[in-house]
C-alpha cells in the first residue's frame, strides 16, 4: 500500500512539473478538439486533443486573409484596387454576397465581405487577384502552411467548402491565426465589425462570429461550419494588452463552439498575464575605437514579454553582457551584446542588444586630426 501511495504521489508531482503546453485543457468545454494560445509568445495555455484532424470549413479563410494581407504588404495588391468578379468566383455556393459576373468591388470591400460574412465568392475573387487562379492560390496556401509548421493541414480550396482531403487541426489553425493577428493588426478593423453594408448600403452584412457582439474584448476571427465539419471557430480577444487565440473544432452546435471558445478565453484571462521585461540597469554607452563618435548607445533589438501565471509571483531578473569597447565602423542595428532573462532563477530567453545608431570609421585625415588634437591639448603640469 505504501509503495502504491508513493508511486501515485510521484506521478502527481511529475504531472505538476509538465510544461503548460503539455497539459490537457483545464476548462469545461464540450468540443472534442480545442486549444488556447497567447499571441505574442505563441505559448499554448491549454489544449484538448489539439492535433486531431478535422475539416476546418470556413476557418480556412484565415489563411486566405493572411495571403491577401501579405500581398498588400508586398505591394502587389492595394486596398483600393478594383477586382472584377469572374464567372468562377460567382459560381461558389455556401456563404456569399451573390457577386454577379463582371461586378466590381475594391479589395477593401471584398476583405470586409470575407471577414464579416464569410463570403466564398469574394474569397475566390481575392485569390484570383493575388495568384491568377484559385489553384495557384491554394498552392501558395499549402506552401505557407508548411512554413508555419502546420503539419496536419492540407488545403484544397480557399473557401473551406467541402472537399476530400481538405483538413486541418486546432493547433494548426492557432498557428495561422497567430501569424495573421500578430503581423497584420489592421485586419482587426474588419474582424471586429458586427454589422455593416456593401453596395452603397444596399447589401447588409452581419458577422458570423457572435462573440464580436457578446464577448468583452473580442477582436475576431473566423467561424466555419458544414454538415461534415460541424461547427468550428478561431476566436481572438484582447484584454490588458494580452491577446488570446481560442480554437474550437468539430463542436456539435453553434452554441457549443461559442461557449467553448468563451470558456477558453475566460480561463486564459483569469490565469495569465504578460510582463514587459526591461534591463535591470541602465545600458551604458560603449566606447568606439577610431569612430567619428566616441561612443555608441546599445538598445534592445526587440520588445521582450514574458507570460506568467497570475497566481504565481514570478521573479524576473536580467543580466547584461556588453563589451567595454568596439572598433568602428558600427552599423545601426549591429549586435553589440545580449540581455539574458531569468524567470525564477532559470534562464528563459536571450535578447540581443544592438547599436541604436551607426558610427562611421574615421578617415585617414580624421585620424591624423585626432592625433594632433591629442598632442596639442594634453593637460600640462604647472
Amino acid at each position: 500500500m505504501y509503495a502504491m501511495k508513493a508511486v501515485l504521489a510521484l506521478s502527481l508531482a511529475l504531472l505538476c512539473l509538465l510544461p503548460t503546453h503539455a497539459r490537457a485543457a483545464q476548462v469545461d468545454i464540450t468540443a472534442p478538439s480545442a486549444i488556447l494560445m497567447e499571441k505574442s509568445t505563441g505559448e499554448v495555455l491549454c489544449e484538448q486533443d489539439s492535433h486531431a484532424v478535422y475539416e476546418p470549413a470556413s476557418v480556412t479563410k484565415v489563411m486566405t486573409l493572411l495571403l491577401v494581407m501579405e500581398a498588400i504588404d508586398a505591394g502587389s495588391l492595394s486596398w483600393d484596387d478594383v477586382i472584377t468578379a469572374s464567372p468562377y468566383a460567382c459560381s461558389m455556393g455556401g456563404s456569399q454576397i451573390w457577386l454577379k459576373e463582371g461586378e466590381q468591388l475594391t479589395v477593401s470591400e471584398m476583405v470586409k465581405a470575407v471577414a464579416v460574412a464569410s463570403a466564398n465568392d469574394c474569397a475566390v475573387a481575392l485569390a484570383e487577384a493575388v495568384a491568377g487562379s484559385e489553384t495557384a492560390f491554394v498552392q501558395q496556401m499549402n506552401e505557407r502552411a508548411k512554413e508555419l509548421g502546420m503539419e496536419s493541414t492540407v488545403f484544397c480550396n480557399c473557401t473551406g467548402l467541402p472537399a476530400e482531403g481538405h483538413v486541418s487541426s486546432a493547433y494548426d489553425i492557432a498557428l495561422m491565426s497567430r501569424e495573421l493577428i500578430l503581423n497584420h493588426p489592421q485586419l482587426r478593423e474588419y474582424t471586429t465589425i458586427w454589422m455593416d453594408t456593401l453596395r452603397d448600403g444596399q447589401f447588409q452584412l452581419t458577422n458570423t462570429n457572435r462573440l464580436i457582439y457578446s464577448y468583452p474584448g473580442a477582436t475576431g476571427l473566423k467561424t466555419g461550419s458544414t454538415d461534415s465539419a460541424l461547427y468550428c471557430l478561431s476566436a481572438t480577444a484582447e484584454r490588458d494588452g494580452m491577446e488570446l487565440i481560442a480554437v474550437v473544432m468539430h463542436a456539435a452546435t453553434p452554441t457549443d463552439r461559442f461557449d467553448s471558445a468563451a470558456a477558453l478565453l475566460n480561463y486564459g484571462f483569469a490565469n495569465y498575464a504578460l510582463t514587459q521585461v526591461y534591463p535591470d540597469q541602465v545600458l551604458p554607452p560603449i566606447a568606439v575605437l577610431l569612430g567619428e563618435q566616441d561612443t555608441v548607445q546599445p538598445e534592445l533589438a526587440r520588445d521582450c514579454t514574458i507570460l506568467t501565471q497570475q497566481r504565481q509571483s514570478a521573479s524576473i531578473t536580467t543580466q547584461i553582457h556588453l563589451p567595454q569597447e568596439i572598433s568602428a565602423p558600427v552599423e545601426e542595428g549591429q549586435k553589440l551584446g545580449e540581455m539574458v532573462v531569468y524567470l525564477d532563477g532559470q534562464k528563459h530567453e536571450t535578447v540581443d542588444l544592438v547599436a541604436a545608431s551607426g558610427v562611421p570609421r574615421l578617415t585617414t585625415l580624421g585620424i591624423f586630426q585626432e592625433l594632433l588634437d591629442t598632442l596639442f591639448f594634453l593637460p600640462t603640469n604647472v
